[in-house]
């Protein structure tokens, strides 16, 4: 969430930032500042009027020790206050109206972040790893999944419909590896592992900015009013909601291994067949809680942390920086890190390296109090550390040989306990 403070002091700041991602966003900036308005004229209407009954009552406590009468006193008394409630429950709407306003408009662009409408416009930052040259044609890591008996589509559809895939045997037993690899990586470099809850409260959401913005790409548990995650950044970034850090505990690095459940809404069409847009698939998370003198200089670790996974894996791979147009909306700046897919002939996601500054922070109310004693909002950085499902194709597709077998990246062969899928 944005600070009501900046869009009141500096407009013109914030609307020519929020335009480098859409120019109708300006309008909206309007609305706050005239709810804003609204807002303030209705308190000083109701602290008016308060001071006013308060005089007025006090009134009729010396017309009564006088002995006169106080029929037309508390009639105005009673009218006030009848005023007051009807002028309260205006400001409350009005309050309610401008607090939805601001959860839906989106964080800031760092000025850094290069300007674009699309992918198209992402800016490439860097590349690693030497593409393999195949002496045939490579095939796609689900022709390879489905031949070698690891991933079962059919199955997956059987059980749950589109999007959802069996994944079997040695294929189970790499996504596992993987798990754990990544897990111990991150752990190795600081970062504490957290189990969460899979299943969060409506609040946790509106904290890191998936509600109401991205309501229909989630899926709800009516009964009980509770979701299930997109993503573990979700319960480890509100780890510590409504509360006040010192300065001495930042910064504080978490990592998680969770499934993750995506509608996909407005992927019709997309990534039909495979597992690289599933609606349940397997991700490691790296979450950050950090001063916000340091949140950049934290965000190039984060993205070397994640990339360290690729390196490991010696899978090739470019690290992009998302144009403006690109952004996610909780982001002030990201780095997306893409694959090499050989049978697709380019680059894919499989994480999005993120500083949201204190646009997450302000939603969760989490603070710290800094030297001087002054409580300030703490910056929230995440990262996918990596996907797991899409690693794993990535790996099928790199390491695949002629006769159809796929060697297991030497990394992991101590985790699978096999060289070989095959």
């Amino acid at each position: 969430m944005l600070d009501i403070e900046l869009i009141r002091k500096n407009p013109e700041k914030v609307k020519n930032a929020l335009s480098r991602r859409d120019p109708s966003l300006v309008d909206t900036i309007d609305e706050v500042l005239d709810l804003d308005k609204h807002r303030r004229e209705l308190i000083a209407k109701v602290e008016n009027l308060r001071a006013l009954r308060n005089k007025k009552s006090k009134e009729i406590g010396h017309l009564r020790r006088e002995g006169k009468d106080t029929k037309a006193s508390e009639e105005e008394v009673r009218k006030l206050k009848e005023d007051i409630e009807n002028l309260e429950e205006e400001l409350s709407q009005v309050k309610e109206s401008l607090h939805n306003l601001l959860l839906r408009i989106p964080n800031l662009p760092h000025p850094s972040v290069p300007d674009g409408e699309d992918e198209e416009d992402n800016v490439e930052v860097r590349r690693w790893g030497q593409i393999k040259e195949f002496g045939f044609e490579p095939k796609p890591h689900w022709e390879i999944g489905e031949k070698l008996g690891i991933l079962d589509f059919k199955a997956g559809a059987t059980l749950a419909g589109s999007r959802f895939t069996v994944v079997k045997g040695l294929g189970a037993r790499l996504e596992r590896a993987l798990i754990n690899f990544m897990l111990d990586l991150h752990t190795s470099k600081g970062y504490q592992e957290v189990i969460p809850p899979h299943l969060v409260r409506p609040e946790i959401l509106i904290g890191t900015g998936q509600l109401p913005k991205f309501q229909e790409d989630l899926y709800l548990c009516e009964r009980d009013d509770l979701y299930l995650i997109p993503t573990a950044e979700v319960p480890l970034t509100n780890l510590f909601r409504d509360t006040i850090l010192s300065e001495e505990d930042l910064p504080l690095y978490f990592t998680a291994y969770t499934p993750c459940y995506r509608r996909e809404a407005g992927s019709h069409g997309k990534d039909v067949r495979g597992i690289i847009r599933q609606h349940q698939f397997n991700k490691v998370e790296l979450v950050k809680i950090v001063h916000p003198d340091t949140s950049y200089e934290e965000l190039e670790k984060l993205t070397t942390d994640a990339e360290e996974v690729l390196k490991l894996l010696g899978l090739p791979y470019r690290v992009v920086e998302l144009c403006t147009g690109d952004l996610g909306f909780s982001a002030s700046k990201t780095y997306d890190i893409e694959v090499w897919f050989p049978s697709q002939g380019r680059f894919r996601e499989v994480s999005s390296c993120s500083n949201c500054e204190d646009f997450q922070a302000r939603r969760m109310n989490t603070r710290f109090k800094d030297a001087s004693g002054k409580k300030r909002f703490v910056h929230t950085l995440n990262g996918s550390g990596l996907a797991v499902g899409r690693v794993l194709a990535a790996i099928l597709e790199n390491y695949q040989r002629e006769d159809g077998r796929v060697e297991i990246p030497e990394a992991l062969r101590d985790y699978v306990k096999a060289d070989i899928i095959g």
